[in-house]
């Protein structure tokens, strides 16, 4: 493996950055950054990839890559959260997601969704997974991280995040804990804006911090930034990413992390409006960042080198800065970043996929009500739901042809009838037409706090002579907007996995065990 000193300046700055791509092969822009600037690291999403063994392939080929233009092996990054955000391929193993495994009660589960992401993540090559989510979800209102954390308590994200983090490290897999100083009391969205949050240091330390500081305590190996404003404890007007405040004083120094701290994507709008890509990467590394993630224009990379090159040479920013960082990358791709061949038999295999299907039906949460079973063929049932949307970027890519209703309808041999993700006062006198001499709805609702034609048209179904089982398929808030007597479960995610969960809580098998509280 090639040392520092082995390096030019270029080397080294390529190194501290991570890029990605968009198709499900190595695009000639990504090849250019590789070769020309030195790139040494990747980010995967979902639209790089189709199935395990074209991902195992392209993993290879991309290592082929970094080794022969770098002389190092690549990070290979991808955020595998589970649940709603969930990179890796059908025939791959997707766990729940955090809030879901932290309803059933059991931190053992979030140590085995760690253990079963990374040795499948690894048996393609992938080894670092930026997971798991530390944010405390202390704002219902959240639209980005919400059932992406494992609660709304400290003392419940720390202990199943830590759970989380450990499976993934004993697997072999790098984990970056997110979103530093905590991205949890914020209504917006940092993918489209840039959130504030107007703590001191002394509230953080009160609940926000406390799941990073309990991580740090055993052993935790990277942080991710978050791109919020926090002005009563930087008030030079750059979020926490580009904060030298939050992420050396804070992190570094207050909080005695020495490990790799990386940044969110520094395309997202939070940055790339407010200060431009370049600046954020040029100010992240000047605040302590030392993996930088410009996650989808390879053109943005190069700007963003020119502009640390000339940095360096104006004397505005210390070679000795990227030195460090370096050092650190390469400690632990010594320690992770180990080229091995594909081994496609672990991925999707039967003890992975019985072993979360267990878990899965684990974490599905009766909120309210008793549970009308409903059996096979029974014509007196009907189902009603969207097609899954999204409100956030964090979310993977919307599969159009999966549908709760039909999904159900289908299984139990039942009716089903599919609605609009926001229903106008027409659509839902139709749906209400179509409900008409049905006993029994089940309707899947999703993000419909955003969408309240959803909750509008199950407030009308209440008024009519039929029981309602109300499914949310993702936050499990929503259910307190609805009034009156009915039946609410929570499935945290909109996904076969989740469908299929729900199948034996539906027809009586399994009575839900597992439990999560919310205002009604």
């Amino acid at each position: 493996m090639k040392t520092i000193e082995q390096m030019s300046l270029r080397e080294k700055i390529g190194q501290m950055f991570v890029t990605g791509f968009p198709s499900a092969e190595i695009s000639s822009e990504l090849k250019e950054v590789i070769e020309q600037y030195k790139v040494g690291n990747i980010i995967l999403f979902s639209h790089n990839i189709v199935n395990k063994h074209q991902l195992g392939g392209l993993v290879t080929e991309l290592q082929q890559w970094f080794t022969a233009h770098t002389g190092l092996p690549g990070f290979i990054t991808i955020d595998q959260e589970g649940g709603r955000v969930t990179r890796m391929p059908k025939d791959a193993t997707n766990v729940a997601g955090a809030m879901a495994i932290a309803s059933s009660g059991r931190p053992e589960n979030a140590y085995a969704a760690g253990r079963i992401t990374a040795r499948e993540l690894k048996a393609l090559g992938i080894n670092f997974n930026l997971a798991p989510v530390m944010d405390v979800n202390n704002n219902a209102l959240n639209p980005v991280i919400n059932v992406r954390s494992y609660g709304d308590s400290a003392e419940t994200v720390a202990q199943y995040g830590i759970q989380m983090m450990k499976g993934l490290l004993d697997g072999g897999v790098m984990s970056s804990l997110k979103h530093f100083p905590g991205h949890g009391d914020t209504n917006v969205d940092s993918h489209i804006g840039l959130p504030v949050i107007n703590k001191t240091v002394e509230e953080l330390e009160q609940l926000e911090l406390l799941p990073f500081k309990a991580a740090i305590g055993q052993g935790a190996q990277a942080i991710m930034s978050a791109h919020i404003l926090f002005p009563q404890i930087d008030k030079s007007g750059v979020p926490g990413t580009m904060s030298y405040t939050i992420i050396t004083e804070l992190l570094k120094e207050k909080l005695g992390f020495n490990g790799l701290i990386v940044s969110d994507c520094l395309e997202m709008d939070a940055i790339k409006r407010n200060y431009g890509t370049a600046q954020g990467a040029l100010g992240a590394i000047k605040a302590g960042i030392d993996l930088v993630f410009i996650s989808h224009t390879p053109a943005a990379v190069k700007e963003a080198v020119h502009l640390i090159e000339e940095a360096v040479a104006a004397g505005d920013l210390d070679e000795a800065v990227i030195d460090t960082a370096v050092a650190k990358i390469l400690a632990y791709k010594a320690r992770y970043a180990v080229i091995e061949e594909p081994d496609y038999a672990v991925v999707g295999c039967g003890v992975h996929r019985r072993a979360n299907e267990l878990m899965r039906t684990e974490t599905i949460c009766r909120i309210t009500g008793e549970i009308e079973p409903v059996r096979t063929g029974d014509k007196q049932v009907l189902f009603m739901g969207s097609h899954s949307y999204r409100t956030d970027l964090a979310s993977s890519s919307v599969n159009q042809e999966l549908s709760f209703p039909q999904y159900m309808g289908e299984y139990f041999d039942a009716a089903y009838e599919m609605i609009s993700i926001d229903p106008s006062e027409e659509q839902m006198n139709t749906a209400l037409q179509k409900a008409e001499g049905y006993k029994h709805v089940v309707i899947g609702l999703f993000n419909a706090r955003e969408n309240k034609g959803q909750l509008a048209l199950v407030q009308k179904l209440l008024t009519a002579d039929c029981k309602v089982t109300a499914i949310t398929l993702g936050r499990p808030y929503d259910l307190s907007l609805i009034e009156g007597e009915f039946c609410g479960l929570a499935a945290f995610e909109y996904s076969p996995e989740a469908f299929k969960s729900l199948i034996p809580i539906l027809n009586g098998e399994v009575a839900p065990a597992a439990s999560i509280t919310i205002q009604l």
